[in-house]
């Protein structure tokens, strides 16, 4: 992928994209391939599709130190360290330095980020789930929050043509609470999977267990950069070198460059959307090169911010005129709040006896999924708690090495046994849904700058009420199943921590059909100025239950598409 440096203070585009990670990546293809000239400014360094994926095909006997982190690494990276996944010297290089790059807190809060071109789209968990309107009429039904101003027959289409161009294998099970897609062919269960799934089907009537509907090439090839299938090593945060997950520098990014009209610059850091107090648009951005920190300022006629739910947010708020003395498009009040994320790590597991002359084969990239099933009416409804959860999780078999290590001496005996596989087990971990709360917020410390003198981000929110009662069935629903399926040593857990650790932090620029409410339209649009749009998580107006990212490419696509007709009617 090519890298284009255009430093003129006065530069001038069709459309100005900020960032690069899932929605950035379908802006600037769907902008490109409408004939717009478009700048696309990424705050990180240049990661090239398989060039720039330097452990992609290492071994752990490969890294230093086995793959765990130095002690450079640890205390540089202490904020991102504290929730695991960046605990492996062969993903660390994709997350931030939190001294480099620090944040601050009243309320814990794990901001987890990769500043680099593609951003997260490197390292997201590829599960793909669509929102249905079970989801987009839960505020209004339940009188939370602002009503969302779509339906889901409003993003069916956008969301067909987003699967169909990234490739998401899955199936169809007919589910009103998660809407049916187009496939490709699906990964494989396991037996103890396959036991499980017939277990829920005989003894719950509300109950399913499916493969997981991941961004994963199983058949076929996909536009971009030399897609093809899926070759199941479980290697896929460390960048995929035969671009079988959907990221945006294997895909979106080389198809938006093949039209010649995508223009894109790395340590560019957007820090303010220009505003023209007469036309009442936006004229451009104010940018600072991260390695020289000169400031350049870049023209265009539409601007899409997609830089992510909280850097997203944080631009908005210094871009303060007389018209927006509190932030752009900032008439609500509401820039900064309704922060949510999904809350996990509960759930239970347990070892299953059977199956001894079973395996597999591979390292599928993907686990199991058991869709929401509470409060859908009838007995499924909690008196406890609203809304609901879904669980992801697999069954395994390895060798137990503390039994054999406690049984057996280090001799023939120990060698024969240590390479039978040990039993079954399988996880059930739950994802549940977040309230919207305008008291769960981010906003910027001035007095704490970062290294090129922008203030910092601060966070104060934290889970509520709801969110700990749904958390007590959580646990106890998983370790049902797993006992109604005939588990031994079922053991649940509850490990809440901070909001952050699901990585899907929504909701701090909101959707909504009134501008004395919400931040954007209907369009991802700001109300009051309607050619800057924003979409990534920060519209979302609540948070559902499924992992979000396939809506926010159905919703930046059906953005740009909407952009473009605006541009043409020259209402932009």
């Amino acid at each position: 992928m090519s890298i284009f440096y255009y430093n003129k203070p006065q530069e001038s585009y069709d459309a100005i994209v900020v960032g690069t990670g899932i929605s950035g990546g379908w802006a600037a293809k769907e902008l490109c391939e409408k004939g717009l000239k478009t700048l696309v400014l990424e705050r990180g360094r240049m990661v090239k599709h398989i060039e720039d994926y330097p452990t992609a095909n290492l071994d752990p006997w490969d890294l230093p130190n086995a793959g765990r982190p130095t002690k450079e690494v640890r205390e540089r990276k202490f904020k991102q360290m504290r929730t695991g996944y960046t605990t492996n010297m062969a993903t660390e290089h994709f997350f931030v330095d939190d001294i480099k790059h620090p944040y601050n807190e009243d309320r814990r809060f794990d901001w987890m980020r990769g500043y680099h071109v593609g951003g997260r789209s490197l390292m997201w968990g590829r599960q793909s789930y669509r929102m249905g309107d079970v989801d987009f009429e839960a505020n209004a039904k339940d009188g939370i929050a602002v009503d969302w101003p779509v339906r889901y027959a409003e993003l069916k289409p956008w969301y067909d043509y987003v699967e169909n161009f990234i490739g998401v294998s899955g199936t169809n099970l007919g589910l009103p609470q998660l809407p049916d897609g187009n496939f490709l062919p699906p990964m494989e269960l396991n037996c103890v999977e396959k036991h499980v799934q017939s277990t829920l089907e005989e003894k719950f009537k509300d109950r399913v267990l499916t493969i997981g509907r991941t961004a994963h090439i199983t058949e076929g090839t996909k536009p971009g950069a030399g897609r093809s299938n899926c070759q199941y090593r479980n290697r896929c945060a460390r960048g995929c070198p035969f671009g079988a997950y959907f990221s945006s520098n294997s895909s979106t990014l080389p198809v938006a460059e093949a039209t010649g009209n995508m223009t894109l610059r790395p340590n560019s850091i957007v820090h303010e959307v220009l505003y023209d107090e007469e036309t009442k648009r936006a004229t451009g951005v104010r940018v600072i090169d991260a390695e020289t920190k000169e400031t350049f300022e870049f023209k265009a006629k539409v601007i899409f911010l997609c830089a992510s739910a909280i850097a997203s947010t944080s631009i908005l708020m210094q871009s303060k005129s007389d018209r927006f003395p509190n932030g752009m498009g900032n008439d609500s009040g509401e820039l900064g709040h309704n922060l949510m994320d999904h809350h996990f790590r509960v759930g239970a597991s347990g070892t299953y006896d059977g199956f001894e002359d079973m395996y597999y084969r591979g390292r599928r990239a993907n686990g199991i999924y058991i869709p929401r099933f509470r409060n859908m009416g009838g007995d499924t409804d909690s008196k406890d708690f609203i809304r609901g959860y879904g669980y992801q999780g697999g069954g395994s078999r390895g060798s137990n090495w503390t039994e054999n290590v406690k049984e057996l001496a280090f001799g023939k005996e120990f060698k024969d046994e240590i390479l039978k596989p040990g039993p079954w087990s399988m996880g059930l971990t739950g994802f549940g849904e977040t309230l919207p709360d305008h008291n769960n917020r981010m906003y910027l410390d001035y007095e704490k700058k970062d290294a090129w003198g922008l203030p910092t981000v601060t966070f104060d929110a934290d889970f509520g009420a709801n969110e700990l009662a749904m958390r007590e069935d959580m646990k106890n629903q998983a370790a049902e199943m797993l006992e109604a399926a005939g588990f031994r040593d079922v053991h649940t857990y509850d490990d809440i921590g901070g909001m952050g650790l699901g990585i899907h932090e929504m909701g701090t620029a909101r959707m909504g059909r009134d501008p004395k409410t919400s931040v954007l339209n209907k369009h991802n649009q700001l109300h009051a100025v309607p050619n800057v749009y924003v979409t990534d998580g920060s519209f979302m107006t609540s948070s559902a239950c499924q992992n979000p990212s396939l809506s926010y490419m159905a919703f930046t696509a059906r953005a740009a598409n909407h952009a473009v007709e605006e541009l043409k009617k020259m209402n932009l």
